[in-house]
């Protein structure tokens, strides 16, 4: 039986944002330097296209361009793995389709949402979707879309390509089930950004999510300490990590993650509404005073974009 290929996507995966300029249109140069600045931070992979990435906030031929610019930027230097959910099986097919010849190395998908389906018509919609590409599939859990119980999870991996779970559950218990029932070489990554450290340590292969777009070093030194099996440091990371992640969600979360980015020198632009954002300078200013006393506040040392305001 041949090596399932998503044992080679492991570690920390930032879900990349989508650079938008100031009047909600696609930014190339800035979506560039923004893949330029993670490469260079040394993650291992980026997952595309996704809730982070707006993609529910942009047309069919808006995500593949998106998609197309990111392949060519990333060039082969980590693996890439397009989300391609949509509402309808069609839809994604084409997405996915599209995803497999500009050349991405995996794909990914949120089961069928807004109507209530039923879990033959999700086991379903998994099929025809897997089946329409020759790349390796990573279904996805989570409550926006309707949680899949364990049952429907153990279906989904007896698809002949489906290899994987990206998990956003807070039921970590599963995970351990997950690798324990469906196999060890059933890749499952731990998708709840303030509880990576109890997804790896339930035996999730890698972590994938929004806050490693502006703090990868937190999450990978977090990952070094597990992989040393110091649990006290990684602990201490993901201790920061929350901190950061409580003060964000107050702050218009996905705004407050670009302008993280932008304050290290990868300015990721702004959002599409209805997401709030910061486009008024007074309002960035404000948020970096706040910032700086939290760092003060919580005695955080070694976290990049607090340390460059």
């Amino acid at each position: 039986m041949p090596a399932n290929p998503l044992l080679k996507m492991t570690g920390v995966i930032p879900a990349l944002v989508t650079a938008f300029d100031q009047n909600e249109e696609f930014d190339e140069v800035r979506m560039r330097a923004c893949i330029r600045f993670l490469i260079d931070r040394k993650v291992d992979g980026l997952y595309i296209t996704g809730s982070t990435g707006e993609t529910f906030l942009m047309s069919q031929a808006e995500r593949k361009h998106v998609l197309e610019v990111i392949v060519d930027e990333v060039s082969g230097a980590i693996p890439v793995i397009a989300h391609v959910g949509a509402i309808g099986t069609k839809l994604s097919i084409e997405l996915a389709q599209h995803a497999q010849e500009s050349g991405v190395d995996a794909l990914s998908s949120v089961p069928p949402f807004y109507w209530k389906f039923t879990p033959d018509q999700i086991y379903n919609f998994y099929a025809d979707l897997t089946a329409s590409t020759d790349l390796p599939m990573i279904a996805y859990n989570l409550p926006l879309a309707g949680l899949m119980g364990f049952d429907l999870i153990e279906r989904l991996a007896g698809i002949n390509g489906v290899d994987g779970i990206k998990y956003t559950a807070t039921s970590h218990a599963e995970i351990m089930w997950i690798k324990q029932e469906i196999g060890k070489d059933f890749v499952v990554y731990s998708g709840a950004d303030e509880m990576a450290l109890s997804g790896l340590s339930f035996g999730a292969d890698g972590i994938i999510g929004s806050f490693y777009n502006f703090i990868p070093e937190v999450y990978q030194a977090m990952k070094k300490a597990i992989d040393a099996g110091d649990l006290k440091q990684a602990k201490q990371h993901q201790e920061t990590a929350n901190a950061i992640i409580s003060f964000a969600l107050k702050r218009n979360m996905l705004g407050f993650i670009k302008r993280g980015m932008a304050w290290q020198g990868a300015d990721a632009g702004y959002c599409r509404k209805p997401f709030d954002d910061y486009i008024n300078p007074a309002e960035e200013e404000a948020l970096k005073a706040e910032c700086r006393q939290f760092k003060i506040d919580h005695n955080i040392q070694g976290v990049a974009f607090l340390d460059a305001i």
